[in-house]
Parts: structure tokens; sequence; C-alpha cells
């Protein structure tokens, strides 16, 4: 059976081919887009412990995506919250979103550096005027970026004049007030990063800071609350996305499979007769087709998962800000079951009505 089922596939190589690349298309879709999807999300977190930030403080009605987050307060906040028991360090953030879809992220050098230590250049150094800009490796690496170059945002030029390791919460930082100017937000924040001399006391802090008179309708979180927050559950749509890619995807090796099985079910009715004929039951020629459509999902699973490699080196060479996740175990088995499951999906009626042949009028058939 095993010789015939590869003769079959071999002797309609177009065929089998495109039904390969079917299945590749829908393993790379969920490989490829849902890791692209997990790794932003993931490579947002890793950023985001890299402040060294123990507790979030946003102001009232501001949402948990604090890159968005544009309802400011004034800056004497920071005042208030450094008075409380165990807080060490506050370093209040301006956010803005340009038209790019840019982040910048607009600090007080002094005090973002006393939550996660002093910054570490790669090339150049620190702040020096009021229109200087410092950028992470991944950003300086995508846009060729170096100390000396001058870029726009906002309308306004700033001059690189610092690299840093990824990984230290945005990857561009300009002085706060130069931002707090640009959008009419003096002494206003955004967010305000909050260390404490002891981690494990961020859930008391948390509530002594939603009990401060007049703070009690303030976002407060920790940084454990927003790393949990931060998943795909908890995202809105995140999660449907990622549903509707791999809908998607199935969708596609189902009716590439179901087409490409019917129709080889069609010319090959006079064969199927000639086996029926010499005592083939039913079940022998329903397994003949579902094994020929296990080894094309097989085979276009392997592809897949070449194809999406491939795929995620090439996009992390050209985009090296976009992060994507690696192929796991757990997601390389979704996505074999999802593949196989809808192979054997499109080619159940086919194999079916393969075995429903009369041998007489399949002997007859030209």
């Amino acid at each position: 059976m095993n010789k015939m089922i590869v003769a079959n596939l071999v002797h309609r190589p177009i065929r089998s081919l495109i039904s390969i690349l079917a299945v590749a298309v829908e393993v790379t879709l969920i490989l490829l887009i849902v890791g692209l999807a997990l790794g932003i999300l993931d490579d947002n977190k890793v950023r985001q412990k890299g402040t060294g930030a123990d507790i979030l403080v946003r102001p009232p009605g501001s949402a948990n995506f604090s890159a968005f987050s544009s309802a400011p307060v004034s800056v004497k906040v920071a005042d208030v919250l450094g008075r409380q028991p165990h807080v060490t360090a506050v370093a209040p953030i301006v956010m803005q979103t340009t038209n790019n879809i840019e982040i910048l992220n607009g600090i007080d050098l002094t005090t973002f550096e006393e939550l996660g230590g002093p910054m570490r250049y790669l090339e150049g150094g620190p702040f020096q005027g009021p229109y200087d800009m410092i950028v992470d490796d991944f950003l300086a690496s995508s846009e060729k970026l170096h100390p000396g170059k001058i870029v726009k945002s906002l309308n306004h030029d700033f001059r690189i004049v610092g690299i840093i390791p990824n990984g230290r919460g945005a990857r561009r930082y300009v002085p706060i007030k130069t931002l707090q100017e640009l959008i009419g937000m003096e002494n206003k924040a955004s967010v305000f990063y909050v260390k404490l001399d002891d981690p494990h006391n961020d859930t008391l802090v948390a509530q002594q800071i939603k009990s401060i008179p007049g703070m009690e309708s303030y976002n407060v979180m920790t940084i454990s609350e927003w790393l949990a927050v931060m998943s795909v559950d908890h995202i809105p749509g995140l999660s449907i996305f990622i549903k509707v890619v791999i809908g998607i995807a199935m969708v596609i090796g189902f009716i590439v499979i179901f087409q490409s099985m019917y129709t080889a079910v069609m010319e090959r009715t006079r064969e199927i007769g000639i086996l029926k004929s010499l005592g083939a039951s039913k079940s022998y020629v329903v397994r003949v087709i579902l094994r020929e459509t296990l080894l094309l999902a097989m085979a276009g699973i392997l592809v897949g998962f070449i194809i999406s490699m491939a795929g995620r080196a090439g996009i992390v060479h050209s985009f090296p800000t976009l992060r994507v996740l690696p192929i796991t175990l757990k997601w390389a088995l979704y996505a074999t079951l999802i593949a196989v499951g809808g192979a054997m999906l499109g080619a159940i009626y086919p194999a079916f009505k393969a075995a429903q042949k009369d041998p007489i009028d399949a002997l007859a058939y030209e």
C-alpha cells in the first residue's frame, strides 16, 4: 500500500506540490503570525521589567497600556509618592505616541537611573542638550542610527547622543522637559515608576498609595500584576486575533486538500474499480486516500516549519525592533495537530466517495 501511495503522489507532482504548499502556508500562518504577536508582547514585558520599577502609578482613567496613556497629572505627585514608607525612588515619565506610531519617553535621567541603576552606553553618552535622544541597540540597528545623527520626531530635530542595550523600558528617550513643552504638558507626567526597598512590599505600598486622599481613583499596579495582565487572555482582541488566524489557516488547508483529493478520486475512478474488483474493501480504499492525505500533510508541516524559521530570521534581521517568538514545542504541536486535522477533514468526503464506487461502473469509466 505504501508503494502505491507514494507512486500516486509522484505521478501527479504539481497537485501534490500545491497540497504540500497549502499545508505549509497553514503552518506558517500559525507559527509566524502568532509568534510575531506573542513575541512583541513578551518583548514589552521584558522591557517593562528592565526599568527596575516595582509599582506603576497612572492617572485616573488611564489604560493598562501605559504607552498609549494620555491622561497627564502634575509631576508633584512624585513628591507625594516619595514620602511613602518603603519607597526609595520615584521617576515621572511622559509618554507620547507620534504620527509614525513611535513612542517617545520623556525622562529625567537622574531619577530614572535611581530605578534600575546607571545607563550602560554601547555608544555615546547621556543627554547634553534639550533636543538630545537616547535609543536602544535594536532601534539603532533597525534605523542605522549612531551618535551624532539627526532624526525628526514631533516635527523637531533630535540628535542621537547615546545607544543603550535593549530591555531598559522604551526604545527612545528624550529629556522630560523637552517633551512636556512639545506636547503642551508642562510639569505633567503620564506615569510614575516607583522603586521600593524590598519588592515583596509592593502589594502593601500599592494599597498605601490607593489610600492617599485624592489618589483613590489612580490606576496603581504592581509590576507583577502588570505582567500578569499583559497576557493573551487579558489583552482586548489579541486572543480573538489569534483564533481568527488559526481559523483562516485551517480553512486554507481544508479547502486545498479537499479539492486535491476530490479531483484525484474522480481521475482515479478506474483505478479504484480495479482495486475493488481485486477484493479491496471499502475500508481499504478509505485508508489509501487518508494515508495519502496524511503523507501530504506531514510533508507540508515540515516545509512549514522550515519557512517559519526562515521567515522569523528574515523579520528579525530586517526589522530588529520586532520580536518573533521562537518555535516552541507547544506551538509546534498545535500547528501539527491543526494542519493534520484540517487535512484529514478535507479528505474524509473524497475518501468515502471513493469507497462507495461500484466496481462495475468504475471499470467502465472512461
